[in-house]
């Protein structure tokens, strides 16, 4: 095992990483904004009105996609073994 597939092994796991944050991470970064425009517009200053939309998005998302992210996720951990064993 040389310097160029370490790097490559540590590139695609930078990128699985991504690939499986950025759907939560950029719907519940939708919800907090356009929750906040709408507690700007009405004057309502309520902390856990975020919270919660925010938490009942990143769950719909894992519920929805969390079995493309779990199979993402072994196959990965799979060619890792693969890998390792030789």
């Amino acid at each position: 095992m040389d310097t160029a597939m370490v790097a490559e092994i540590l590139r695609d796991g930078v990128w699985l990483v991504i690939k499986l944050s950025a759907p939560m991470l950029l719907l519940s970064m939708l919800v907090g904004v356009l929750l906040a425009i709408f507690q700007a517009v009405t004057q309502i200053h309520e902390q856990t009105l975020s919270f919660i939309f925010k938490l009942t998005v990143v769950i719909l998302v894992l519920l929805i996609g969390g079995s493309w992210m779990m199979e993402n996720l072994l196959d990965y951990t799979r060619n890792l073994y693969s890998l390792m064993r030789g």
